[in-house]
């Protein structure tokens, strides 16, 4: 199977507006009288076009980016962004906000910020009224599910060493999308959780691939009750991958993975009704579109 690289077209944004805000150090005068009576050019001051990345600014979209020379801390929204190499990534959640802020601070004490503009996106709404939102209690996920959200919340709480998040993103498997990001359910008025990721339809057995470097944060022992067998990848900078529905796991907690390496087989554990990959993205908290960061699937 060949895979081939992500979108085919990414956007580089440079982000509109300048906040730049000077050090306060004061300009030192000329000794000669000539000198002082010759007027100074006004000091050059950064602007928000020093930044420089690819991706998309969507709902759900990541990008990947080059902080402004000489910047010494970043922040998006106020909260602290890794910064490695002048290089970061940023992703926006499915109900990411219209507007947020990067702000660069240089090693001089100015700042740089860009206001970034977040594209909304329409979502598939499917409006059930004569379902409730929620099933009559069951006693066995009422006793599993907490483990089972504790290990994922820990794996997801691990920091490594992986360097996948600098890589164009390339699609787990390939075939036929069978559901997408972000579509949600509502019943009888009342929203029920997200889609979180895209699920592929395939045989039982099909290769599942790496879609980028990184090292294996959670590899289950055994199916949880939704997710079934469930593989997590970090691929650094807080973000990671989840595959789901899993027949076979090929690889253990700690392993490091290449992109395209072979880790696993579609099944249809956990919850299920057919047999299938289903594969998402997180950065932090945020929820990523795989259809965005990864471009449309390639043929195979």
């Amino acid at each position: 199977m060949t895979m081939r690289t992500g979108p085919q077209a990414l956007l580089a944004g440079v982000a509109l507006g300048v906040s730049a805000v000077a050090s306060g150090a004061a300009v030192a005068q000329q000794s000669s009288p000539a000198a002082a009576a010759t007027a100074l050019p006004a000091p050059t001051m950064p602007t928000a076009s020093a930044f420089r990345w690819r991706g998309t600014l969507t709902q759900g979209g990541l990008i990947i980016g080059t902080a402004p020379a000489g910047t010494v801390a970043l922040t998006l929204d106020g909260a602290p962004v890794i910064l490695e190499d002048g290089r970061f990534i940023l992703g926006f959640d499915r109900d990411a906000p219209p507007q947020a802020t990067l702000d660069a601070l240089l090693t001089d004490g100015r700042h740089i910020a860009a206001p970034l503009t977040i594209v909304p996106r329409a979502w598939r709404i499917e409006r059930l009224d004569t379902l409730l939102k929620f099933p009559a209690p069951d006693p066995v996920m009422a006793a599993l599910r907490p483990p089972e959200l504790a290990q994922i919340g820990a794996a997801r709480a691990r920091v490594t060493d992986a360097q996948g998040w600098r890589q164009v993103f390339r699609w787990p498997a390939l075939g036929r999308i069978s559901g997408l990001f972000g579509a949600q359910r509502i019943y009888r008025g009342e929203p029920g959780s997200y889609h979180s990721g895209i699920d592929i339809a395939l045989p039982v057995g099909a290769p599942v691939r790496a879609p980028a470097d990184g090292v294996v944060i959670l590899a289950a022992d055994h199916p949880f009750t939704l997710e079934g067998n469930m593989l997590m990848i970090d691929h650094g900078h807080g973000l990671n991958t989840a595959l789901l529905h899993l027949s076979r796991i090929d690889v253990r907690v700690g392993d490091h993975v290449r992109q395209g390496q072979e880790i696993g087989a579609v099944g249809a554990t956990g919850r299920a009704t057919g047999p299938h990959l289903h594969w998402s993205l997180r950065w932090r908290d945020a929820r990523l579109d795989p259809l965005v960061v990864a471009g449309p699937v390639p043929m195979s």
